[in-house]
C-alpha cells in the first residue's frame, strides 16, 4: 500500500524543516527551510565542521568592529548551509533573516538583498531562495519592497488572519502560519482536548487557506510547526507544509488512507477581502492575544539561538 507521505506528496509539496544537510541528502523533499534553531543544531552537532572551519577562516581575515565581523560570518555559515541544502534539493531554499532585525525594514531589507548577494556569488540564483522574516508590520513591508525588487519571500511566525492579510496585500511569495504553536498557547489556556479536525492551528491554517483561495491571492500557504500526524493529516492538500524529519519518517512508515482536506475547488466560508493600514494592523494583533504573544515568544526564541550561535562564532574566531 502506498505510504502515507507518498499520498500527501500527491496534494501537497513537502518541505524539510530542517538544517541538516544529510537528513535533507536522505528525505529527498522539494523544498527545505531552517531558522536560527535549526542552523544552531546543525553547528553544535559537529557534523559539519568543514563548513563552520571556513567561515572561521574567513572572519579571521576580516576587518572592522568584533560584533559586526561576528555577523558577517553567522551570515557566511547562513549562506554556506543554504547553498549545500540548495545542492540537495530541486526547489527552494528558505534562509532567514536575523529575527533582531524584526522591527527594522530598512536593515531587514539591507540583510536580505546581501544574502542574495553572498548566493549568487555561489551560483545560486535568487529562484532558488527564499528570504525569511517574521511577520511583524515591519517584516511585511520589507518584504513589499524586495517582492517589488524580485526577491522573493517567506514570512514566517504567522498566527493570524490579520498578518495573512497583510502579506497578501504585500504581494509576499509565501507564508508560513504556525500549527503547534497556536495549538500550544490554547492548551496551555486550557483548552482541549482536540483531535486533527478541532485542532486550533489546523483551523487556522484552514481559514487562511479559504480566504486566499476566494479571493484569487497568489502568496502560497505552507503550515508550519507540526507537533504530531493527525495535524499533518488534517491539512493534506494545503499549498506546502513544513515538516520535520521525525514527522516526515512515522508518515512514510504510515499506511492508509490519507484524504484530501484542503483543496481550491471546496472552499470554506471565508471573510470579505480586508486592506489593513498599520493601524488597523496592530489594533486587530492587540485584540489576538494568541497572536501576539506566538509572535513576541518565537522572536525571542530566534533572538536567543542566535545570540548562542554568534557567542560560538566569538568564542572559536578567539
Amino acid at each position: 500500500m502506498t505510504s502515507k507521505l507518498d499520498q500527501l506528496k500527491a496534494v501537497t509539496v513537502v518541505v524539510a524543516d530542517t538544517g541538516d544537510i544529510e537528513t535533507v541528502r536522505r528525505l529527498k523533499p522539494q523544498d527545505c527551510t531552517t531558522n536560527p534553531t535549526l542552523l544552531l543544531k546543525a553547528v553544535q552537532s559537529g557534523a559539519y565542521a568543514a563548513i563552520v572551519d571556513e567561515a572561521l577562516s574567513w572572519g579571521r581575515k576580516l576587518d572592522g568592529a568584533r560584533d559586526e565581523v561576528i555577523s558577517r560570518v553567522s551570515d557566511r555559515l547562513a549562506v554556506s548551509f543554504g547553498t549545500e541544502l540548495a545542492k540537495a534539493v530541486p526547489g527552494r531554499v528558505s534562509t532567514e533573516v536575523d529575527a533582531d532585525l524584526s522591527f527594522d525594514t530598512e536593515a531587514t531589507v539591507a540583510k536580505a538583498r546581501a544574502f542574495i548577494s553572498d548566493y549568487a556569488e555561489r551560483g545560486i540564483g535568487r529562484d532558488r531562495i527564499l528570504i525569511k522574516i517574521a511577520a511583524t508590520w515591519e517584516g511585511i513591508r520589507a518584504a513589499e519592497i524586495l517582492q517589488r525588487e524580485g526577491i522573493d519571500t517567506n514570512l514566517t511566525l504567522l498566527f493570524s488572519l490579520a498578518q495573512a492579510a497583510a502579506c497578501a496585500d504585500a504581494g509576499v511569495f509565501l507564508i508560513s502560519p504556525f500549527v503547534g504553536r497556536i495549538l500550544d498557547w490554547h492548551a496551555k489556556n486550557g483548552g482541549g482536548p482536540y483531535t486533527g479536525e478541532t485542532d486550533p492551528g489546523v483551523v487556522s491554517v484552514r481559514a487562511i487557506y479559504a480566504y486566499y483561495k476566494r479571493h484569487g491571492i497568489k502568496t502560497v500557504v505552507m503550515g508550519a510547526s507540526f507537533r504530531n500526524s493527525a495535524e499533518i493529516e488534517a491539512l493534506a492538500g494545503c499549498d506546502r507544509l513544513t515538516i520535520s524529519p521525525a514527522l516526515i519518517d512515522e508518515l512514510a512508515a504510515a499506511e492508509g488512507t490519507l484524504p484530501r482536506a484542503l483543496s481550491p475547488d471546496a472552499i470554506a466560508d471565508a471573510p470579505d477581502r480586508l486592506h489593513l493600514n498599520e493601524a488597523a494592523f496592530r489594533f486587530a494583533m492587540n485584540e489576538d492575544a494568541m497572536a501576539t504573544e506566538k509572535l513576541s515568544e518565537g522572536i525571542r526564541a530566534f533572538v536567543k539561538d542566535l545570540r548562542s550561535l554568534r557567542a560560538m562564532i566569538g568564542e572559536q574566531l578567539s
